[in-house]
């Protein structure tokens, strides 16, 4: 990573693209991406690819996703306070107190998740926060104010918590999960192109939307590109921070090296490689098994098009899902050599129904 690709991480990292909002955020990556690939496909719901070798018969994905978790406005009291549902799995517990952007067609308007003080709690009977029980205050007196600011029942709600690096090598911010996917890729494409790489493939750089609901954005552009192999990275569970059963959880660190996933959605010969280049670069990795399904976008592109030949590398990350993400330095650039090294694999291989079981 350079000074230029910290910086654009950083301004990638504090523009806000809630889940179906993405587009500001997409455009940032397009221009980041662009000097690096031969040409871009995007789709009616705001997925974006950058392609290399768009001609080419054999195509392999390296994908991240676009989206950040974020609220809708839901309800509006007469006296003015506003109500909320999710947009994705955004947590409760962690709203009170927390400033949010309501984003309107006016722009942006200010608000706080209020709570009630201490002193005004019955400690017998005290609730904790719930997603029907959190409120927004905007400083109206009335649902009329509410509306004269732009605010509907509708309108999206972020977070502004913004990048920060802690103790040096730690990268914190909300959005980590999955928006350093989509950073690690264009790192992939800046790397191919700055090393004068010719791949005998075609490589779709492929920033996905909606993944917070549902992996939607990637069931549709799997089909627009009909991939061959596709490479995936998304976050996974830091859990050696208190109360995470590591029984259930697994074991899992960050700066510990990327993560590779075992699961019936990602391909044996593909994870294979990809740990073959892990030792063969010497590059620092680790295991988790994923059961039924891996929850990422890895399922829908395996279970696409017939069966497209998948794997999953995850960035270990802290506090999933709240406005201080953490990762480490290290696991970053391991995540983006490991796949940067795989693709060479890739290339160096004249047979590609080598995936094929």
């Amino acid at each position: 990573m350079n000074d230029k690709s910290m910086k654009f991480l950083e301004n990638y990292l504090n523009n806000a693209a809630p889940t179906g909002y993405e587009w500001e955020g997409q455009k940032l990556w397009m221009d980041y991406l662009k000097p690096y690939v031969d040409s871009f496909i995007t789709d009616t719901y705001g997925t974006a690819v950058g392609v290399i070798n768009p001609e080419a018969e054999y195509k392999v994905v390296i994908e991240g996703h676009a989206d950040e978790i974020s609220w809708y406005v839901n309800y509006i009291t007469d006296d003015g306070l506003i109500y909320v549902i999710r947009n994705g799995g955004s947590d409760h517990q962690i709203a009170t107190s927390k400033r949010v952007n309501i984003h309107t067609k006016n722009g942006i308007v200010k608000g706080v998740f209020g709570w009630p003080a201490i002193h005004t709690r019955d400690k017998s009977s005290e609730q904790a926060p719930k997603s029907d029980n959190i409120c927004i205050d905007v400083g109206c007196s009335n649902k009329e104010e509410v509306e004269k600011l732009g605010v509907h029942v509708g309108c999206v709600i972020t977070y502004p918590d913004e990048f920060f690096i802690l103790n040096k090598d730690k990268f914190v911010c909300r959005g980590l999960d999955n928006r350093m996917g989509g950073f690690m890729i264009a790192e992939v494409a800046r790397m191919l192109k700055e090393n004068n790489v010719e791949l005998p493939f075609g490589l779709y750089i492929t920033n996905s939307v909606q993944e917070e609901i549902g992996l939607r954005g990637a069931e549709m552009i799997t089909q627009t590109i009909k991939p061959n192999v596709a490479i995936v990275t998304d976050v996974c569970h830091d859990t050696t921070t208190p109360m995470i059963e590591k029984k259930k959880e697994g074991l899992t660190k960050i700066g510990d090296g990327p993560v590779i996933s075992y699961a019936p959605a990602v391909q044996n010969k593909l994870r294979e490689l990809l740990i073959d280049t892990a030792d063969k670069h010497k590059i620092p990795f680790q295991r988790m098994a994923a059961s039924r399904m891996t929850g990422t976008d890895t399922d829908a592109f395996a279970y696409s098009n017939g069966g497209v030949a998948s794997a999953l590398i995850s960035l270990p990350l802290r506090y999933m899902h709240t406005t201080v993400e953490m990762v480490h330095k290290s696991d970053v650039e391991n995540v983006i050599k490991l796949i940067y090294n795989s693709l060479l694999e890739i290339k160096n291989g004249e047979d590609f129904s080598y995936f094929k079981s």
